[in-house]
């Protein structure tokens, strides 16, 4: 999962993505609270960006890494040299109200995708979402779904890149001072360990 320096371009610092550390929780904690006063500033209330309670939001991805709730779910890390640039948590996919469950296994959702933005368009987000495609395929999953609000359309853009696309699933989020749609968006994966 290492991508190697670029041979002529001394300094370029080493890129990778690998499994979470639990000493890496403030890190993770750090991107979360940066990505979000930066995308979503608009779209969640002041107080969960503005209070944003430091040590709660450590110990809960200390417990993402050293204890998750299945051996299904997961938390990945970008590194940019020895700094981590962003991060991905994943589990069992939860069903929408109304849906047909899925054999058992079948589908992951990707329930945080963050880049720190100073780290961005430097292939962070693609490397940590082929991390998630590669993992998924090794356990058998054929489907990876993610909830994205529906104004968030730089990651829209990203995920469609990808080969991602919506599959009609809408669910409407409380935020406590105000209420925010998702779109459910989706990809199958191929044998390839691509997506289709």
């Amino acid at each position: 999962m290492t991508s190697p320096a670029r041979p002529g371009l001394p300094g370029r610092a080493e890129v990778s993505v690998r499994p979470a550390r639990p000493d890496e929780a403030a890190a993770i904690a750090a991107v979360q609270l940066v990505t979000w006063r930066t995308a979503y500033r608009a779209l969640l209330p002041a107080a969960v960006l503005d209070d944003w309670d430091e040590a709660a939001a450590i110990s809960t991805w200390r417990t993402a890494v050293l204890s998750p709730p299945t051996p299904a779910h997961g938390v990945l890390v970008a590194l940019d040299g020895a700094v981590v640039a962003g991060f991905a948590a994943f589990g069992p996919a939860e069903l929408a109200a109304g849906e047909e469950p899925l054999p058992e296994g079948a589908t992951t959702e990707l329930t945080a995708l963050l880049v720190e933005p100073r780290w961005g368009r430097r292939g962070h987000g693609s490397r940590l979402l082929a991390a998630v495609v590669d993992l998924g395929a090794d356990s058998g999953v054929v489907r990876l779904q993610m909830w994205l609000p529906e104004d968030d359309t730089v990651t829209a853009r990203f995920l469609e890149g990808a080969g991602w696309a919506p599959d009609g699933w809408v669910r409407t989020l409380d935020t406590g001072s105000s209420t925010f749609r998702q779109l459910r968006w989706h990809t199958l994966l191929d044998d390839e360990r691509g997506v289709q």
